[in-house]
């Protein structure tokens, strides 16, 4: 070939999430298994008209509404398209080629990807065998080189969480360095706590938040930034002109607006959550809640071949690891009762 690549881009290894998977039940990605109530779906849609679609997107409503549903104001906040495009931007606003990005490992695989394709040095720190992880060696693995930190709260796939005596920790080790402390909330709804109060009060942290999650819209495509003002600024110069799509940000206006669906898509979630733990421990199976919308499992069978049949048999879609913490597991992603029933059906079948 003649033509120039950038070294980093070409260097990184992708693999992108498996396709076809329209006509199976799925529990492989974190999505919710039903989504948004149909008669909620098809009053939106009402408001989509031809002239919706020729007009630009206008996020300006939407994430004035989002502002006052968390207690910040306008100047706090940012929609982007998905949360994968909201690092994307914070990575390359506030890293730095040749620096270093510290996060946990395993974790969402879209941090090393992107500090891959920027070229930045990954800096992973494991976890111990029995899942947990240690807050000092996150702290320790932060030093003059560190440019970004990042916990996700609580974090994919395994689902620790963090305390503020934690958090703390690690926001002061990241002014000692000069860098910033990244918060992934994508699983925040499921999981009560939330750490905004200190990207609204501090100078260096930001919180990412999703509408792919509990929020059910995964297909068009949203997350929100939540910071200071200041480096709101810097994401809005780095993001591009017409980012979040409109029917995107029309969906996430209108779930704004209806807070009880909100509401009940969370009591669905959890009533799901607890019927499927229940079930499980009455089969005698070992299971975690990872406090997301997401649980382990451990077959008895070989967890790639109990997935591997859920998906050829039974066209149920669960997500194995290959990785030695987590290969005994498979991770089931939650939702109704009912849509719970389909999947545990399913499974004491195969893994009989």
């Amino acid at each position: 070939m003649n033509y120039y690549v950038d070294p980093d881009i070409k260097k990184t290894e992708r693999v992108f999430p498996g396709q076809g998977r329209y006509d199976y039940l799925r529990y492989d990605m974190n999505e919710n298994p039903e989504g948004l109530p149909k008669e909620f779906v098809d009053s939106v849609l009402k408001e989509i008209t031809p002239e919706f679609l020729s007009i630009y997107p206008e996020p300006d409503r939407f994430l004035n509404k989002y502002a006052a549903y968390i207690g910040a104001s306008y100047e706090n906040v940012v929609a982007t398209n998905g949360s994968d495009m909201a690092i994307r931007y914070l990575l390359e606003t506030f890293g730095e080629k040749g620096k270093e990005v510290v996060t946990v490992s395993p974790s969402f695989e879209m941090y090393w990807v992107n500090c891959s394709i920027l070229g930045y040095k990954h800096v992973p720190v494991a976890y111990n065998d029995d899942m947990t992880i240690d807050i000092d060696r996150i702290v320790d693995a932060m030093n003059d080189n560190t440019r970004i930190v990042v916990l996700l709260n609580p974090n994919n796939p395994v689902g620790n969480v963090y305390t503020e005596e934690e958090l703390q920790k690690v926001i002061d080790k990241a002014h000692e360095v000069g860098a910033i402390v990244i918060i992934d909330e994508a699983y925040h709804y499921f999981y009560d706590k939330t750490f905004i109060k200190y990207a609204l009060e501090g100078d260096n942290v930001v919180v990412m938040r999703t509408f792919s999650k509990l929020m059910s819209i995964a297909a068009v495509r949203l997350g929100v930034v939540i910071a200071n003002p200041e480096i709101i600024h810097y994401i809005k110069n780095a993001k591009l002109t017409f980012d979040a799509n409109a029917v995107a940000l029309l969906f996430a206006e209108r779930l704004l607006d209806n807070p009880e669906i909100i509401d009940e898509l969370i009591r669905v979630e959890k009533e799901g959550k607890a019927y499927t733990l229940e079930s499980l421990e009455a089969h005698g199976y070992w299971c975690k809640d990872c406090m997301g919308n997401f649980i382990f499992v451990e077959p008895k069978h070989d967890a790639r071949e109990v997935t591997r049949r859920l998906e050829e048999e039974k066209k149920v879609l669960v997500h194995a690891y290959g990785n030695d913490l987590l290969k005994k597991y498979i991770r089931v992603s939650v939702g109704s009762k009912k849509a719970m029933k389909l999947f545990l059906d399913a499974f004491f079948e195969i893994d009989a």
